[in-house]
């Protein structure tokens, strides 16, 4: 469990990005596997998401995530009413107390963000292809149709798969620098058609393009750090057939 020493700093807010310990998947998926989507037993993941509505301070039907398809779609809830599980889109933001909306991640990160002088809470799913998409902006966008201002804005940037362990063709560095000559800053060549990506340096731009600078980064990488983490890069290495999601979830009260 790592927690962000911006958000701790409210009272009347709940948050944590769980690691893959004390949950009750076994094997490949141990342990606290909450990818309802994954091929691990159903009746474990849904054990397991109790437990994070347990810890987080939520029914376990009020712990709400998304159908990710690393889209730049934003989802809004204003009111009870609005609030739906596994609603198909990459964000979710919420003016809606008592319930937790999580992402969940396997070397992609999570974002958390809340705006305290309006009492807003939001969540992304950023990898590559979000991120370029522009998932940040359409979040932080959703925001502001809630009259929330950038510059109010908090956004914590969870563990995800750190630049050495981040290989890329040269096709993947071509799509970076066909939008713009200066994402090539967050590449390195490492061999002819090979490089590595930064894919927590380019959110952190997307994010400061936003006008928002209240930023923290939960310093983890996804990939090595084989203990607290699944990782969708080092199951395929590994020639694993599936692998488990970690979740990150906020709640206002």
């Amino acid at each position: 469990m790592f927690f962000s020493k911006k958000l701790q700093k409210f009272k009347n807010l709940k948050h944590c990005f769980f690691s893959r310990k004390n949950g009750f998947s076994k094997d490949n998926y141990e342990s606290l596997n909450c990818g309802l989507g994954s091929s691990d037993k159903r009746e474990s993941v849904l054990k397991n998401l109790e437990y994070v509505s347990n810890k987080i301070g939520c029914k376990k039907e009020s712990l709400i995530t998304l159908n990710q398809k690393h889209t730049s779609e934003v989802i809004c809830f204003n009111s009870d009413v609005d609030v739906k599980n596994k609603l198909t889109a990459d964000a979710l933001v919420s003016t809606v107390k008592n319930v937790g909306i999580g992402i969940l991640t396997a070397d992609c990160a999570s974002i958390l963000f809340y705006d305290p002088k309006n009492k807003i809470i939001g969540c992304s799913h950023a990898g590559w292809k979000g991120a370029m998409d522009g998932i940040v902006k359409n979040t932080v966008k959703k925001f502001k149709e809630l009259n929330s201002k950038s510059e109010d804005l908090i956004a914590i940037v969870g563990p995800c798969i750190n630049k050495k362990n981040y290989k890329v063709r040269d096709d993947f560095f071509k799509k970076f620098i066909n939008q713009d000559k200066k994402n090539e800053i967050f590449f390195e060549k490492i061999s002819n058609e090979n490089y590595v990506f930064d894919l927590r340096g380019y959110i952190n731009k997307e994010i400061l393009n936003q006008n928002i600078k209240n930023i923290e980064n939960i310093e983890k990488d996804t990939f090595s750090d084989v203990e607290f983490f699944y990782s969708y890069r080092r199951s395929r290495l590994n020639r694993e057939k599936d692998y488990g999601r970690c979740i990150s979830v906020i709640l206002m009260t």
